[in-house]
């Protein structure tokens, strides 16, 4: 049976109400399913409307917060209500392409062509700001790309262009050191896209140019390294996103191959879901995967200015 005739018979049974089991994006070969539970959002720049959506992430309360190439910041519940949003104090040179989530509950934006880091209320009051200064100085920025807070309340900074590094600053902002550098050996990168943190305090990155994720102890010690070019099960093409759920299972955003990927730690594919198209199941380029709650999986479906729920 054709991955063509696989996706028809999937999309009829999400249409009548049943659930439908997807396997697409050139997974057939593997034991690769997922469920295709909700689609939500359209083009536009009305309130909750998107436009070209570029980072995604989700608090401990289940809201949704996307940016889009507008700079707006707007949140929502994992049924797709809008509920409020707010612009970036100025986006001429560009938009940004990371945010996360503090333990306080803030949202950190990483004000890519700023040079900088936005802190957030979660109503969105502006509380703070770090960087501003481009440059390869301690607590000097190229193009940011993301930033994730650990246990102790350390950030780690990642930036792409000229340094493509990480920088990591103590709980009072001060800077404590840097690792990478532009490159493909191991713990060089080209493009961090994104990182994750996990319960040991590990820093996972989305080495997006690369093609593979790396992992590094809060020294910046690389701990492992894994993946290759290509579009089969295991490999990885321009991986922009990346999440982890409590069992230490590893979903991946691929940009290039449009699609998600699970995979265990060591970097075993278990399966994958998606293809390239616009149709519900299909994504375009997506930037980004969050989890929620539930273990139900957000899929920032860009070329598509939707966002697609899934488990997988």
């Amino acid at each position: 049976m054709d991955s063509e005739l696989i996706q028809r018979r999937a999309l009829l049974k999400l249409a009548l109400g049943t659930p439908a089991l997807l396997a697409l994006g050139g997974c057939e070969e593997t034991a690769s399913s997922g469920r295709l539970k909700a689609v939500w959002g359209r083009a536009g720049t009305f309130p909750g409307g998107l436009n070209k959506p570029r980072a995604m992430t989700i608090d401990h309360e289940d809201l949704i917060y996307i940016v889009d190439i507008t700079a707006r910041i707007q949140v929502f519940t994992t049924a797709g209500k809008f509920v409020r949003g707010w612009q970036t104090p100025v986006h001429t040179n560009g938009r940004p392409t990371g945010m996360s989530v503090d333990r306080r509950g803030n949202l950190l934006v990483a004000d890519t062509h700023y040079f900088r880091v936005l802190t957030y209320s979660p109503t969105g009051e502006l509380l703070d700001i770090l960087g501003g200064t481009n440059g390869n100085g301690p607590g000097e920025f190229g193009f940011l790309t993301d930033i994730v807070e650990d246990s102790k309340g350390n950030w780690y900074v990642s930036e792409y262009g000229e340094y493509d590094r990480i920088q990591k600053f103590s709980p009072s902002r001060a800077f404590v050191r840097e690792w990478g550098g532009h490159g493909a050996e191991p713990s060089q990168f080209a493009r961090p896209q994104s990182m994750a943190i996990d319960k040991q305090d590990q820093i996972w990155v989305a080495d997006a140019c690369n093609h593979r994720i790396q992992v590094f102890d809060t020294s910046g010690r690389l701990l492992k390294v894994w993946g290759t070019h290509g579009e089969m099960p295991g490999e990885l093409a321009y991986p922009y996103g990346l999440t982890l759920d409590d069992s230490g299972h590893v979903f991946v955003s691929e940009f290039g191959n449009h699609r998600i990927q699970k995979f265990t730690p060591e970097g075993r594919s278990l399966g994958c879901w998606g293809a390239h198209g616009r149709s519900h199941g299909q994504v375009q380029n997506p930037w980004a995967v969050v989890r929620d709650s539930r273990n139900d999986l957000y899929v920032l479906d860009t070329g598509n200015h939707r966002v697609q729920c899934i488990q997988l």
